[in-house]
C-alpha cells in the first residue's frame, strides 16, 4: 500500500475535513458560527475518546504494570468536582501565579499570547504575501510595494506601516538592499501584529483561569474558578483516600476529567482549546526513592504510548531544559515530555503530549500550610513521619486522541476511497462492519444476526446493506473499521464468511462461529 498523505498544513485541512464529514469532531454550536476554542466529538469521535481514557484507565488502575522491583502497584480512581473552595487555587499558585504575558494590537485590538507572536507571523497569510511581493520585485522595489501596499496589503495587513503610509514607509527604505534583507527591513525591529501587522504593546500578565460565581449573590465572596488541570484533586483528597482505602505509600490516585482555561489565542485544532481533558496520576513515595520512581514513569509512559501505534520517528521523549523546569521542578528531579511530531509542530518538530514531573513535596505541603490540615504520612515499615514526594505523569486525552487521528490518517488512492484511518483495533471507533453481499436469499438475515452477536460480545458494529461492496468498505475505512465481514451465497452452504482486513486489503473465509473468538482475539480483549 503506497501512503501519499500530505504535510504540515495540508494533512491538517484534510483531516479536520475527514473529522466533521465522518462524524469524528464538530465545531461547537456551529449553527451560531462557532465559538472558537471548544470543540464537540461526534459519534466517531466520542466513541475513540473513550476507547484511548478506557485504554489508559486499564492500565494505571484496573491492570497497572509491576513496578521496578517487580512487585504490583496500588493505583485508585478518584472523579473531583470541576469546582473547588477558591483557596485551593491560591495554595496551588493558580491565582497568583498561572498566567501569561499578552500583547494587544493597536490597530485591530486582537489578543496574543507574547509567547505565540513570532509563531503566529510566521503562519500570517500577510506575511507570506509580502515576502513574495519583495522577492519577486526588480532592483528597485518602491513602485511594487507601494502597489502591493495600495492593493493585496490594503485587505491583509491594514494595520502594517508599509499600508498605513506608503510614501513614509517607502522614503525610510535604506537603498542597495534587496530580498529577505528588504523584508525584515519592512516587518520592523519588533514583531508586528499576526493578524493585521499592527504594533503591538508590551507584554502585560493575563490570568488564564475561568472565573465563575457560585450561588445568588455575584461578589468576590462568592467567586470561584472552573478548575484548570485535575490534579489539585488528587492532593487536597489525599488524607480522604489514605483514611478510607488500604493503600499504602507508595501508591498512586489516578483522574480523568474536564479541565478549563482561558487560553487568548487557542489554535491547531484541538491541541490548545480552552475545554479539554486529562489523564493524569499522582504518584506518591517516600522521598529517598523518587528518583527511582520518576525514572520508572518517564519510560513506563513512553512505552505506553507506543504500544497504541504511535511508535517510530514521530514520538520522542524529551528531558526538560533548566530554564524550562516549573517551579515544582527545580530543586527535584526534574521534568520530561512525551512528545508527538504533529502537522502544525513547526521548526520545533515536536509538541507535547504527556509531561512526567518530580513535584517533590510542593503541593501537599502547600495544601497542608493553607487549610491547617496535616498532609503527611507515617510509615510503619520505616517508623517515619514523612510528607510524600510526588511524580506526576500527565497526558492530555484531547492531544491523544489527535496525535491518534494524525497517526491514522492515510492516503491510498487504489482504494475505493482514498483515505483511510488505520487506528489500532482496540482504539477503533467501529470494530467490525457486517454486509450481506446482496440484500435477498436470506442473507441479510444471516449478516444482521452476526452483527448483534458482535456488538454484544466484541464492541460497537455496523450492519451496512446499501450500495456496493465497494462503497461500504470505503464507508468503513474511513471509519477505521479495522475488520468487514461479509456473507455470501457460500456462507449458506458451508457456514464461512469473508474477512476482510483494513490496512492490507486481504480477504480470507472464516467458519462463523470463529468470527467471534478471531476478533476479541486481534482487538485485544483476550
Amino acid at each position: 500500500m503506497t501512503n501519499m498523505r500530505p504535510t504540515g498544513a495540508a494533512l491538517m485541512e484534510k483531516l479536520v475535513s475527514l473529522c466533521k464529514r465522518r462524524g469524528f469532531i464538530f465545531q461547537s454550536s456551529e449553527i451560531y458560527g462557532g465559538i472558537n476554542g471548544f470543540w464537540d466529538y461526534g459519534p466517531l469521535g466520542v466513541e475513540l475518546k473513550n476507547n484511548l481514557r478506557d485504554a489508559w484507565w486499564d492500565v494505571m488502575v484496573r491492570n497497572p504494570p509491576p513496578g521496578p522491583d517487580g512487585q504490583e502497584l496500588q493505583i485508585v480512581g478518584l472523579d473531583c468536582s470541576i469546582i473547588s473552595h477558591p483557596r485551593v487555587w491560591e495554595a496551588s499558585g493558580h491565582v497568583g501565579g498561572f498566567s501569561d504575558p499578552m500583547q494587544t494590537c493597536r490597530t485591530c485590538k486582537k489578543l496574543f499570547r507574547a509567547d505565540h507572536v513570532d509563531e503566529l507571523l510566521e503562519e500570517a497569510e500577510w506575511r507570506k504575501a509580502l515576502f513574495d511581493a519583495v522577492m519577486e520585485a526588480p532592483a528597485d522595489p518602491r513602485k511594487d510595494l507601494r502597489r502591493w501596499a495600495e492593493g493585496k496589503g490594503s485587505k491583509l495587513a491594514p494595520g502594517l506601516p508599509l499600508v498605513q503610509n506608503p510614501a513614509a514607509a517607502l522614503a525610510s527604505l535604506p537603498t542597495n538592499v534587496h530580498g529577505v534583507p528588504l523584508f525584515r527591513v519592512l516587518l520592523g525591529a519588533v514583531s508586528p501584529c499576526p493578524n493585521c501587522g499592527g504594533e503591538l504593546t508590551e507584554p502585560r500578565q493575563f490570568n488564564l483561569m475561568f472565573e465563575t460565581h457560585v450561588g445568588a449573590v455575584r461578589d468576590d465572596e462568592s467567586k470561584a474558578y472552573l478548575r484548570p488541570e485535575t490534579a489539585q484533586g488528587m492532593f487536597y483528597n489525599f488524607k480522604n483516600v489514605l483514611d478510607s482505602s488500604r493503600v499504602k505509600v507508595p501508591f498512586g490516585i489516578a483522574q480523568v476529567g474536564r479541565s478549563f482555561r482561558n487560553e487568548v489565542t487557542p489554535r491547531n485544532y484541538v491541541f490548545r482549546s480552552r475545554e479539554f481533558d486529562q489523564m493524569e496520576l499522582e504518584w506518591f513515595c517516600h522521598p529517598s526513592e523518587a528518583t527511582k520512581w520518576y525514572d520508572f514513569w518517564r519510560s513506563e509512559r513512553f512505552r505506553w504510548w507506543e504500544s497504541l501505534g504511535l511508535a517510530g520517528e514521530n514520538l520522542r521523549l524529551r528531558d526538560h531544559e533548566t530554564d524550562e523546569l516549573a517551579h515544582y521542578a527545580k530543586d527535584s528531579g526534574g521534568c520530561c515530555d512525551v512528545e508527538y511530531a504533529f502537522p502544525f509542530s513547526g521548526e520545533k518538530g515536536f509538541s507535547e503530549l504527556e509531561g512526567v514531573a518530580y513535584r517533590s513535596d510542593f503541593d501537599l505541603t502547600q495544601h497542608s500550610k493553607t487549610s491547617g490540615v496535616k498532609l503527611d504520612y507515617f510509615d510503619q515499615e520505616r517508623n517515619e513521619r514523612y510528607v510524600p514526594h510526588v511524580i506526576e505523569p500527565a497526558a492530555g486525552l484531547t492531544r491523544g486522541l489527535l496525535a491518534v487521528l494524525c497517526e491514522a490518517y492515510t492516503v491510498d488512492p487504489s482504494r475505493p476511497s482514498p483515505e483511510l484511518m488505520r487506528f489500532h483495533p482496540r482504539l477503533a471507533p467501529i470494530k467490525a462492519g457486517v454486509f450481506p453481499l446482496v440484500a435477498k436469499d436470506g442473507l441479510p438475515e444471516i449478516a444482521e444476526a452476526l452483527y448483534k452477536d458482535i456488538r454484544r460480545r466484541v464492541g460497537p458494529a455496523q450492519f451496512d446493506e446499501k450500495q456496493s461492496i465497494g462503497k461500504r468498505y470505503a464507508r468503513m475505512d474511513e471509519a477505521g473499521t479495522p475488520f468487514c465481514i461479509t456473507v455470501d451465497g457460500n456462507t449458506k452452504e458451508d457456514q464461512t464468511v469473508t474477512v476482510r482486513h483494513r490496512d492490507t486489503g486481504e480477504q480470507s473465509r472464516l467458519e462463523i462461529d470463529a468470527v467471534i473468538p478471531y476478533l476479541r482475539q486481534r482487538i485485544g480483549l483476550e
